[in-house]
């Protein structure tokens, strides 16, 4: 690479990075934004500012946090606030079943098989494949997919480097999709359904309402991630002339054999959900037969939580990580820890949230900005690619998928619910533009590890080496994904089960 090209990479990424370093930890960003909405609200509120509900046509005052009303609500409602905040439960019952999964080593074992096993023709689909389903071990894919990629790209001979930018490809601008049900939709929508309240509070945005898109894009960033690698990122690289003296770590006889019953009890557990959803008169399903909506749509949560701990418990008593019962809660209680972070953070999170709806400021906000629109005639499509955009300039200084999508639901779900959009649909928008500039962010911290990894077959690289090598995946990511999105909304294809793109 010419020096001038890395340099004026770095320049670009300096300035970003200078940027974002300039914010707080984002669990002081909501604390911020809880005071400012605060003061925010005192201020309309003495100038005697209304706001028309849509739904129930009732003129409702902006009300003052700084006021009696306002201080008891603050204390009475802190508690109920966090411990009641949808996104909490959900996420943290989902990772009780994933993390004892990944605690094991099934969700490490079934990554490392998947690639390591895949033809050699189908090495880079299975690349970047494995690196979006990773997403189910959350973070772990991000120092798990993209070394293990690199080392198979050199035992078949190609340029490891270019196996790397695949697998964090796959690993980080995929993140969003899945074939699966994972963590990330049940936090998503659960922040969507919190921000519906304020216009809506009958609508509730299940896991499963981006599922058919997630799994389409799945298929479609494989295809598209293979063709960038082997098309754009290879032939520039050229032939790989350094020496690597790393080896792939194969999977042993006894990992195949957990990973082979893990299986096993997966299509057990699934022909037992199959035959209980399709039994006559089956208590998960909805009135008239129906399965959507349902018991079984709406308790997709615990299903899944069951789901994952029958696979975790069969593999981790096969490889004999689990040798009594007292395990199993052990290894839970070893994902929570993970998730000590995420907890802390949802804390200062709700308390925003729930201040902006409580003081009619989420109303105020949303009915206004709808009317303008509306004024200047940019309520279509152009307007949701508008968002897409902002939102994909956003990632690049707010690294956080649940924080950023907790600080722009609030205003954008009831935004686009006047305009009369499914905050089902606005979700999937955030999520494909999140998802996309996840890996070009400089405060995206596993760009440091991706580096590392990176000068073990090139001493010389640098950050401008690396962004050069996984920009067209985030480029290209994002244009296909903002066309896919197009096509499921011009062509009535559900984004999830009984979810289109308006509410009526």
């Amino acid at each position: 690479m010419a020096k001038s090209q890395e340099k004026e990479s770095k320049g670009f990424l300096s300035a970003v990075e200078r940027l974002g370093n300039k914010l707080p930890n984002p669990f002081f960003i909501f604390v911020y934004l809880a005071v400012a909405v605060v003061l925010v609200s005192w201020l309309i509120s003495s100038l005697g500012a209304t706001v028309v509900h849509p739904g129930t046509q009732e003129e409702l005052p902006i009300k003052s946090l700084v006021s009696g009303e306002g201080i008891q609500y603050i204390l009475d409602s802190m508690l109920d606030n966090f411990t009641g905040f949808k996104p909490l439960g959900l996420v943290l019952v989902m990772m009780l079943g994933i993390g004892i999964a990944d605690k094991v080593g099934l969700l490490e074992t079934a990554i490392k098989k998947s690639i390591l096993n895949a033809p050699k023709p189908l090495v880079t689909y299975a690349v970047i494949f494995v690196g979006i389903l990773g997403n189910l071990a959350s973070d772990a894919a991000f120092v798990l997919v993209p070394p293990l990629a690199a080392m198979v790209f050199y035992t078949v001979g190609r340029h490891p480097l270019a196996g790397l930018a695949a697998g964090f490809a796959g690993t980080g601008a995929g993140f969003t999709a899945n074939i699966i049900i994972a963590g990330t939709d049940a936090l998503l929508s659960g922040i969507s359904t919190e921000a519906a309240k304020a216009i809506d509070d009958t609508i509730n945005v299940t896991p499963v309402d981006n599922w058919y898109f997630m799994i389409v894009s799945v298929v479609i960033l494989s295809v598209v991630g293979a063709i960038i690698t082997e098309r754009i990122i290879e032939p520039r690289l050229g032939k790989y002339e350094g020496d690597f003296d790393g080896e792939v770590q194969e999977v042993t006889k006894l990992e195949s054999r957990g990973l082979s019953n893990a299986v096993i009890a997966a299509i057990v557990f699934l022909l037992i959900l199959a035959i209980g959803l399709f039994w006559p008169d089956s208590p998960l399903r909805g009135e008239g037969g129906k399965i959507v909506p349902s018991p079984f749509l709406s308790g997709i949560v615990p299903i899944l939580l069951f789901f994952f701990i029958t696979l975790g418990v069969t593999y981790g008593i096969t490889v004999k990580k689990i040798k009594s019962s007292n395990d199993i809660p052990t290894y839970m209680g070893e994902a929570m820890k993970d998730m000590s972070g995420y907890i802390v953070l949802i804390f200062a999170a709700a308390q925003f949230i729930n201040y902006f709806n409580w003081t009619n400021l989420g109303t105020y906000v949303a009915v206004n900005s709808a009317e303008f629109l509306t004024s200047i005639n940019m309520t279509g499509m152009p307007v949701i690619i508008g968002f897409v955009l902002l939102t994909a300039l956003l990632n690049l200084v707010v690294f956080s998928g649940s924080a950023q999508w907790a600080l722009e639901a609030p205003i954008f779900i009831s935004m686009f619910m006047l305009l009369d959009y499914n905050p089902a649909f606005i979700q999937a928008a955030y999520r494909i533009a999140d998802s996309s500039t996840n890996i070009i962010t400089p405060l995206n911290p596993y760009i440091l590890i991706v580096l590392a990894f990176m000068r073990k077959y090139d001493k010389n690289a640098g950050i401008g080496t690396l962004i050069s090598l996984i920009l067209p995946y985030s480029l290209i990511f994002l244009g296909i994904w903002i066309v896919l999105l197009l096509i499921f909304a011009y062509t009535g294809i559900p984004f999830g089960p009984g979810v289109g793109v308006y509410l009526s």
